[in-house]
């Protein structure tokens, strides 16, 4: 059934217009039809089935909330070191579906792309425009939010203690995933971007109590290496068990 965000108050039995850029993607791009069935979400963590009306303004009538439960038991913030191009909206997007909680997107001293002033903001609007766009794919209605780019100095510094675990992606490290026990809280997973963490920004994060950790004997790109550390994860200590 086809899921559509839609960041209005939302209650079964209302009728819901639906916003200029979703009724596009709805009638226009998708080519839905009057009278079918779809489903809208808002953040909330619920979501709504509706009835699609396509004459004049499209709207939805809604007609049942839902709970269904499609969050990850285990909560992982990922700190991203920003790559460049679409390699920044994989990591993005596939994340949002392996089920992070959070998006830290991090200037590293070897992060090629270098954003001052305005593009800061629409960068992150931009990224988080695409986490929304994961949340319609795969079915999550809570949406993970993307925070604004910060220096990893800046952050690892003001990192509030939540109690959460600190990983670092290193390919360095003496041990992998399996060699840790199961943690009793969160995770914060720091992935480098494009060259990896710089061993300056290695040396301070494990200062700062991040522990190193590896993925098997291969060096990953950056695309891939969050990605493939979040499976493991939810594989480990997450829903794929």
């Amino acid at each position: 059934m086809p899921r559509f965000y839609c960041a209005l108050p939302l209650q079964a039995d209302r009728v819901v217009t639906l916003p200029d850029a979703v009724a596009r993607h709805a009638v226009g791009a998708l080519r839905l039809r009057d009278g079918e069935a779809v489903t809208l979400f808002n953040g909330d963590g619920h979501e709504y089935a509706g009835i699609l009306s396509t004459g004049g303004h499209a709207s939805v009538r809604l007609v049942a909330r839902l709970s269904p439960e499609r969050e990850s038991p285990l909560r992982v913030v990922l700190a991203q070191g920003i790559s460049s191009g679409e390699r920044m909206d994989l990591t993005v997007q596939k994340s949002v579906e392996l089920g992070v909680a959070a998006i830290q997107p991090l200037t590293m001293r070897r992060t090629i792309v270098r954003l001052s002033g305005d593009k800061l903001e629409r960068r992150r609007a931009h990224w988080q425009a695409v986490a929304v766009s994961a949340c319609e794919q795969c079915g999550r209605n809570h949406v993970p939010s993307v925070a604004a780019i910060a220096d990893f100095d800046t952050w690892r510094r003001d990192r509030p203690e939540d109690g959460s675990l600190g990983l670092m992606l290193d390919p360095e490290a003496e041990i992998g995933l399996g060699d840790l026990p199961r943690p009793e809280g969160g995770i914060t997973l720091l992935a480098g971007p494009e060259g990896g963490v710089d061993p300056v920004e290695r040396a301070q994060a494990r200062a700062a109590g991040f522990v190193g950790v590896r993925l098997g004997p291969r060096i990953l790109r950056t695309e891939t290496a969050a990605l493939a550390a979040l499976a493991a994860l939810q594989t480990l200590w997450g829903d794929y068990q």
